[in-house]
């Protein structure tokens, strides 16, 4: 049955990620609480299919406070999907929206790609090392060593980040395959990177405790509680977060 087969492709895959990334995914963790902790931001960047991590870890239940979701409308699938491929190939797009944003040195930037061969998110991650913040990366090696560069430097993602958490999805994402059909079908990427991105919120929550310092967290608003907390977070943030 193949849905038992993708059930088994997936666990296969998180138990690599989890047994071969630990360390990278720690230190994501440890740059993460340090800009926490000087009450800056995380700011989370993907194009098309990828915004769905920025959208994971921005402004929900038991998500952190601090995180700023760069939710492109240019690059997101609608409302025309193929415009979001055409975009994220123009170089130059990114840097110029993050100049739009409260950036600073000591902020933490998240990318993800699975391939990490299209200009912006290249582009954004140069950005983002300009001002001086540490670049985190999520990238399949597997699917980044199969394809070349569309930036003009030559580089992928995974060449310019300082921390690359490998994920662990085969090239071309697509996992499972069946007798007279010649596409393969069901990606695993997105299962795998959400699961990674919610790991180093855990472990960055972990390391600010440690260090004494509680940080701001989201109540679910379906919680009686939730409104009257939230809100105040929502305005000690809104000046930092464009998307509050």
């Amino acid at each position: 049955m193949k849905y038992q087969e993708y059930y088994q492709v997936i666990t296969d895959q998180l138990e690599q990620e989890f047994k071969e990334e630990g360390e990278q995914i720690s230190q994501a963790a440890q740059y993460c609480a340090d800009s926490v902790m000087e009450n800056r931001l995380i700011h989370v960047f993907g194009c098309g299919h990828s915004q769905m991590f920025a959208m994971e870890v921005f402004y929900r239940a038991g998500g952190l406070v601090p995180v700023n979701a760069l939710l492109i409308p240019h690059l997101a699938l609608f409302p025309k999907a193929k415009l979001s491929t055409m975009q994220e190939r123009i170089e130059g797009f990114a840097k110029g929206y993050l100049e739009l944003e409260d950036a600073d040195p000591r902020d933490t930037m998240i990318i993800v790609s699975i391939s990490g061969r299209n200009a912006g998110v290249v582009d954004m991650a140069l950005a983002a090392k300009e001002i001086g913040m540490k670049v985190v990366a999520l990238v399949s090696e597997s699917f980044a060593d199969a394809t070349t560069s569309r930036h003009s430097s030559g580089k992928n993602l995974k060449d310019v980040a300082d921390t690359v958490i490998d994920i662990k999805c085969v090239a071309g994402d697509a996992a499972l395959s069946i007798e007279g059909m010649e596409a393969k079908f069901c990606g695993t990427s997105t299962v795998l990177g959400m699961t990674v991105m919610e790991s180093i919120i855990a472990q960055t929550v972990e390391n600010c405790m440690k260090w004494g310092y509680c940080p701001p967290v989201y109540v679910s608003s379906n919680l009686d509680k939730g409104d009257a907390i939230n809100a105040e977070y929502i305005k000690n943030y809104s000046k930092q977060i464009s998307c509050l």
